[in-house]
């Protein structure tokens, strides 16, 4: 990505499209609650709207900026990540497969097992540090979706986007990117070939965990893409204006907070690498990380706020340390302005492949070296 170009994102979102109210000169989008609307004489609408089950002009500029932002064709907004997530599987028909990675986030596979069974829908599951395991994976013909994450959560594994998209094009399946932790900010999963972009709007592009929210950006305005805004439209899993407009507000300042976040997430990593109550640091952003080659040409602005430790003495360890911090905050989500610290293997339950020692951090924008010396202290 050329820096004109970043430079370009950049100065769009701080402005929402360089958003101006044409009635008012506003330069904030005004937030529109009707839930339905008036018909003239004639029984016709009077503008573009029926009823905000199916639209709502506080959805506007949010999806064009979505859009924007990927690179895509367009963007839909979905009440939560969850709900956008089961849209789009909403597409896959019995008897087809769905190919997903056998670590990621447990929400999104907890679903994938579900229309499995339901639906007699084929799942197989992948190793994600290892490509070749994808491409063993894939069944031509039959499988219909390929679903990664990267960087994986929360063991930040990087799956290289245009490979895993050439081996699901050839398999006749589209590729569709989980890019929540890896925000538009540093990677636009679309320029690598995938078909459809999906983020958890409620972590970095709300940052102020204050919202839920769901995306899907699309490549291209395809008969999948029309039936998942038909399932929008008819299961209503439809953002709410308010949150709406939250959402906007909360992403004019992405760029300045993924940056923060990233820089000191590098730094906590680069720091605690080798300390001797740890087994190890996972974040892309080391130099002795697996998939950090991969990062460097898909991250492109920055590796991200999320890190994960593998500390000394197992599960009991763990949870012993998230006791101790002062200023990390004991809690589930990420991208939030606010550092998060938990044992991930407990919040997933019983059935995780999670390292029962793993600690995720998501980094904030609080001072750096506070977030060392609260880490050094509980691990002491």
């Amino acid at each position: 990505m050329s820096d004109n170009k970043q430079h370009k994102m950049e100065s769009m979102i701080a402005q929402a499209c360089h958003y101006i109210d044409e009635v008012t000169g506003g330069i904030s989008p005004p937030l529109q609650l009707s839930t339905t609307y008036s018909r003239n004489q004639d029984h016709e609408y009077v503008g573009n709207y029926s009823y905000s089950r199916a639209d709502n002009p506080s959805w506007e500029v949010l999806e064009k900026v979505c859009a924007e932002l990927d690179g895509g064709a367009e963007a839909k907004c979905f009440a939560s990540g969850m709900a956008a997530v089961c849209a789009f599987f909403e597409t896959v028909n019995s008897g087809e497969h769905v190919v997903a990675p056998r670590i990621m986030y447990h929400g999104s596979q907890d679903w994938l097992r579900r229309i499995a069974e339901k639906r007699s829908i084929g799942l197989s599951l992948f190793d994600a540090g290892d490509i070749e395991d994808l491409r063993r994976t894939v069944q031509p013909g039959k499988t219909s979706v390929v679903w990664i994450e990267t960087p994986i959560n929360p063991t930040w594994e990087v799956i290289d986007i245009a490979l895993a998209a050439e081996i699901a094009h050839q398999a006749g399946a589209i590729l569709a990117v989980d890019s929540t932790v890896a925000s538009p900010v540093t990677t636009r999963a679309l320029e690598f070939g995938a078909d459809i972009v999906f983020h958890s709007a409620t972590k970095y592009l709300n940052g102020h965990s204050d919202v839920v929210a769901g995306i899907l950006v699309t490549a291209k305005q395809d008969d999948r893409w029309e039936e998942i805004k038909l399932v929008r439209t008819l299961t209503g899993g439809v953002l709410g204006p308010f949150e709406a407009w939250l959402l906007l507000r909360g992403m004019r300042t992405l760029f300045l907070r993924f940056d923060k976040a990233s820089q000191s997430a590098l730094r906590l990593a680069q720091y605690f690498e080798g300390h001797q109550r740890l087994q190890r640091v996972l974040y892309p952003g080391l130099e002795s990380h697996p998939g950090h080659e991969i990062a460097k040409r898909q991250m492109t602005q920055g590796f991200g706020g999320m890190l994960s430790l593998l500390v000394d003495g197992g599960a009991d360890e763990a949870r012993r340390i998230t006791g101790k911090t002062r200023l990390f905050v004991r809690a589930t989500s990420l991208g939030g302005v606010e550092s998060l610290i938990e044992h991930r293997a407990a919040v997933e339950g019983p059935h995780s492949e999670v390292p029962q020692n793993l600690l995720r951090l998501s980094i904030g924008i609080e001072n750096c070296q506070d977030l060392i010396d609260d880490l050094e202290q509980s691990l002491k």
